[in-house]
């Protein structure tokens, strides 16, 4: 099997199509071993020998058009699904009473779900789909041996820049545009106490990361930004790096922020990997390309699936707190799978 990621930046008209044409993508067990290193990453949630950060090497590197299949362009809309998953109750409360206690300040809990098409689609096929619904969005596809294959379509920017200048963002809190929202960018919506609180754990976060690595750097936001039906709040971090050869140990800083884990960060990192029901596997790791000679654009693997032949299994996941109430968490998660779901949405006839 030849491993292979193409990756479509926001707001780009063409994708960057990379192949490693022998061998095995390089493995490492922890983000600082990338230190140094040029290629396109694939990490995943919880970093082990069964699930390692996998390195596709650039044999290859093309640009290509992005192009969607021409029959594609109008699909059924979905019913939103409610809540009847017994796993997802049992894990809000087992979580949720750890805010309610006040051992942890936020925690994320993600879960999965499993979709069929009666004939598989082409990844590629797939990954063309994304990139005309979600022109904002970070769109990727990879496949390799170890971890299968992955679709994403992504607006949280992890470690973005060159030379001495980077940036990141703090991405969290989420909305859903229904009616005549859908025509902007959410700028007329109100926040709530619950996401803003959310937004500023996120950022405060980011801001501890970076001092330990620069004094440089500057915030600006939180701000309302649309991905796919969404809206999240975004800060952005702009700061310089004296040495990028070193970009492994910021990321090793920095993953998993507590937009995909929580805080206290260890605590609440072991506690998902132990009572979470299903494994997350590369979902909301990080992705994309690594090069400190050059560019670099890496991603948190947000609104992804990993596709098996027909079958897709979606993951999303949504930030609780104290006051976070279960069906409000679940229709957050629904809301995100849509993203995925509308890649394999039934044509109409």
């Amino acid at each position: 099997m030849t491993a292979f990621a193409i990756y479509r930046l926001p707001h780009e008209d063409h994708a960057i199509l990379i192949r490693q044409s022998v061998g095995e993508p390089e493995e490492f067990l922890s983000c600082a071993e990338l230190n140094g290193r040029r290629g396109f990453v694939v990490a995943p949630f919880q970093i082990s020998e069964q699930q390692p950060i996998l390195m596709i090497r650039p044999d290859s590197v093309e640009t290509v058009p992005c192009e969607a299949d021409g029959t594609w362009d109008d699909v059924m809309p979905r019913e939103a699904s409610h809540h009847s998953d017994p796993d997802y109750a049992i894990d809000f409360a087992n979580f949720h009473a750890q805010l309610v206690s006040g051992t942890f300040r936020k925690i994320v809990l993600a879960r999965c779900a499993d979709e069929e098409t009666s004939e598989a689609i082409a990844p590629l096929q797939l990954f063309h789909r994304a990139c005309m619904l979600y022109p904002r969005m970070f769109i990727a596809l990879v496949s390799t041996s170890k971890s299968g294959c992955w679709l994403t379509a992504t607006p949280e920017i992890l470690l973005e820049g060159k030379s001495e200048t980077w940036r990141t963002i703090a991405l969290a809190g989420t909305m859903k545009l229904e009616g005549d929202q859908l025509n902007g960018e959410g700028e007329s919506l109100r926040w709530s106490t619950k996401n803003i609180q959310e937004q500023r754990i996120v950022a405060t976060y980011i801001t501890e990361c970076l001092e330990r690595f620069t004094g440089d750097f500057h915030e600006e936001g939180p701000r309302t930004v649309r991905a796919a039906n969404l809206v999240h709040l975004r800060s952005d971090f702009t700061f310089s790096l004296p040495d990028n050869q070193h970009l492994g140990d910021l990321l090793h800083t920095l993953h998993p922020t507590p937009a995909v884990c929580g805080l206290p960060k260890r605590d609440t990192f072991e506690f998902i990997t132990h009572n979470e029901h299903t494994p997350r596997r590369y979902y909301s790791g990080f992705m994309g390309i690594l090069d400190p000679a050059a560019e670099t654009h890496l991603y948190v693997s947000l609104r992804c699936m990993n596709i098996e032949d027909n079958r897709y299994h979606l993951y999303a996941g949504g930030g609780l707190l104290k006051d976070s109430a279960e069906e409000q968490e679940w229709a957050e998660t629904e809301a995100k799978l849509e993203t995925m779901r509308r890649c394999i949405a039934i044509k109409k006839t």
